[in-house]
């Protein structure tokens, strides 16, 4: 099992799924109509790194963010 956070202006729940890699999740996630919305303006970073590849392969107890774009002063 990995936990997937949702970081700043998202607002959901951390929840956890059993999966292989990002590829996964994202068809998890756009099955959700208020998470679909943000997935293509995020970032994702595993257990605080940030990652560009779908096919990263995730260990049980990986943590996974996504990071919305945000505005600052």
């Amino acid at each position: 099992m990995v936990k997937v956070e949702f970081l700043g202006p998202i607002g959901i729940e951390p929840l956890s799924v059993d999966i292989k890699n990002l590829n996964e999740l994202s068809a998890i996630l756009k099955e959700d109509n208020e998470i679909s919305s943000w997935l293509e303006n995020c970032a994702v970073a595993i257990n605080d790194t940030l990652v560009m590849s779908k096919e990263y392969a995730l260990k049980d107890g990986d943590r996974i963010s996504l990071l919305p774009p945000v505005c600052g002063g």
